[in-house]
């Protein structure tokens, strides 16, 4: 069976959440939004393709940066609302130059990083 992007369940703006996943290691890196082109850019391409809900524009991640991220499995969830993207990542995942985004934790009602940005990003 062929996929169809459009088969996905997209929210009233037209975007469907996409999680990026280190393939090797399994962090979570990042979340960020897709639209039905940027799903089939990233399929296409390999590399991944975010719509920006800032700039109404894609964001094709690490053009700017080089810290790319090449797809290596495309995943969805059962409800087809939600996608898992596996990839490689080059570089820092986050804009603040951090591995991942995900560096704040809140232990004993406190916040506290559990990451420095990365000096060389």
């Amino acid at each position: 069976m062929t996929f169809d992007p459009a088969s996905l369940c997209f929210d009233a703006n037209g975007l469907i959440p996409a999680v990026a996943q280190d393939a090797d290691s399994g962090e979570v890196l990042m979340v960020a939004w897709m639209n039905v082109e940027a799903v089939a850019k990233t399929l296409d391409t390999g590399r991944v393709t975010y719509w920006s809900r800032s700039r109404q524009a894609f964001w094709i991640k690490g053009e700017t940066s080089g810290h790319v991220q090449e797809l290596v499995d495309f995943r969805l969830d059962c409800d087809r609302d939600c996608l898992l993207l596996q990839v490689r990542q080059t570089g820092p995942a986050c804009h603040t130059n951090r591995r991942s985004c995900f560096y704040t934790a809140v232990r004993d009602s406190a916040e506290v990083e559990l990451m420095a940005p990365d000096k060389e990003a």
